[in-house]
């Protein structure tokens, strides 16, 4: 199937590693210029070189920190200027697991509970809020959140509220801008193999899932090129779980 992606520009926050950086080249290998954001500059810069020989593709690192208004403004205006336009934003800039590791009322420290929604849940929104009137401006966008099965999920009460909050702005904005062309929607991506897992968490995770191993980051790229495509019209304000299958768990 041609998704009809070559030729966008995509932004792809957190695009220096692990899943980001799995979904920046997927969008490449489509024919998708991608601008790709993360804090760390050397990481993000050898990330660029990467993927621009593997792909032919312009992939240009900006290092923003989306926690900040007016990083998130200058990364969205820095990408539109270097590509000539974006359509596309993915945001994955968030810390993998999340940075509080509270699994009881007891144990949640206030500073590391707002970080973790700033980043995610927030880091977000500062980014569409910045992209959408691009967007709306030429009728037609995709934005694409990656949030975290924690979301189905009781014992770190943060990290559910965070995935959840991902949830919320993805239809809050999936309905505003549905109208306008733009098509929102969330991924819920489970344990997922990326260059920093070893093979004990591999091997757990699979025994935790339904088809009996980890998910790999390019797995989850692909889903997100999916959805990134002009074919996924029907397809706007839902959250889809990625996580190899959670056995006994039906939702609908």
């Amino acid at each position: 199937m041609d998704l009809q992606l070559k030729g966008k520009r995509a932004i792809v926050t957190g695009g220096s590693r692990g899943i980001g950086k799995a979904i920046a080249r997927q969008l490449a290998l489509e024919g998708v210029d991608v601008v790709i954001a993360a804090r760390n500059r050397t990481a993000l810069e050898a990330t660029a070189r990467e993927l621009a020989d593997e792909t032919g593709r312009r992939i240009v690192p900006v290092v923003a920190d989306t926690g900040n208004k007016d990083a998130a403004d200058a990364l969205v205006a820095h990408a539109i200027e270097a590509l000539g336009g974006i359509d596309i934003l993915v945001n994955a800039a968030a810390q993998p697991g999340g940075i509080s590791t509270a699994t009881a009322l007891a144990e949640i420290i206030d500073d590391e509970l707002l970080l973790d929604v700033d980043i995610k849940v927030v880091g977000y929104l500062r980014t569409a809020r910045a992209l959408a009137p691009h967007l709306i401006r030429n009728g037609w966008g995709r934005i694409i959140n990656i949030g975290g099965l924690a979301i189905h999920k009781t014992g770190r009460p943060v990290a559910t509220l965070r995935n959840v909050g991902v949830a919320a702005i993805t239809k809050n904005l999936a309905d505003e801008l549905g109208p306008q062309g733009i098509n929102v929607v969330a991924i819920h991506p489970g344990a997922t193999r990326t260059e920093r897992t070893d093979e004990e968490s591999a091997l757990r995770a699979g025994k935790a899932n339904t088809i009996g191993r980890i998910v790999d980051a390019a797995e989850i790229a692909d889903l997100v090129a999916f959805l990134a495509s002009p074919r996924t019209a029907a397809i706007n304000g839902d959250a889809i779980a990625a996580g190899g299958g959670s056995p006994g768990s039906i939702h609908y």
